[in-house]
């Protein structure tokens, strides 16, 4: 499967790329993408949530009154969960929520992600470039020649710093190494842009 480069003024060159159908043209699998996508979103969860147990909770352990003979229930310490200020029952601790998938499944939901932007005409495959220095203005206007400005964008690439010092004050213009990608990243993104080289990177990631 070709698909056409296009320079950073926008234009189609004469050069095309063959895309791996066995990466970028799937049977798209919904369930992959989505326990991957669950996945990413788990492991940026904190989990550093924490209330006060009966022995953290400040307060005297004297017993408020005798046992019997008061006509009330019994009350062992001021700490007691069912007084204002006491301790919080079976209260959240802190903890992990991430969990684990196999490789196959990754990889699988990636291409499934990478072949959705190919059906939904949502892949540009742009010309290497790079930047002399950081320089947001330039890497908007290259954006906008390709069609992309304002929208949620993704750029992979080969390690290039200024492109991603660039870019990173862009609202909605994301910027992420080709041998990094993940599949929140693409499915989030209403446009992918692949630099020419990194099409070569990414076969080689599910490769090895």
């Amino acid at each position: 499967m070709k698909a056409k480069v296009h320079n950073i003024e926008g234009k189609e060159t004469k050069k095309s790329v063959e895309l791996d159908e066995s990466i970028f043209k799937i049977e798209p699998n919904d369930h992959a993408i989505y326990l991957t996508v669950k996945q990413y979103l788990a492991n940026q969860r904190q989990g550093t949530h924490k209330t006060l147990e009966k022995s953290e909770v400040s307060g005297s352990t004297k017993k408020l009154h005798k046992q019997k003979g008061t006509g009330g229930s019994r009350k062992g310490s001021i700490k007691n969960p069912l007084f204002r200020g006491g301790a919080r029952i079976f209260g959240p601790r802190p903890h992990g929520y991430g969990f684990k998938l196999n490789k196959k499944l990754k990889d699988l939901a990636r291409k499934s992600a990478l072949t959705y932007k190919v059906k939904e005409d949502a892949l540009v495959i742009v010309e290497d470039f790079s930047l002399a220095k950081p320089h947001t203005k330039e890497y908007a206007r290259i954006l906008k020649n390709l069609g992309v400005n304002g929208r949620s964008v993704l750029l992979l690439h080969e390690n290039n710093k200024n492109v991603v010092l660039s870019g990173r004050n862009l609202p909605k213009a994301e910027v992420s190494l080709a041998s990094s990608m993940n599949t929140y990243e693409i499915m989030r993104a209403k446009k992918l842009i692949i630099t020419e080289s990194s099409v070569k990177a990414i076969e080689d990631i599910f490769k090895n």
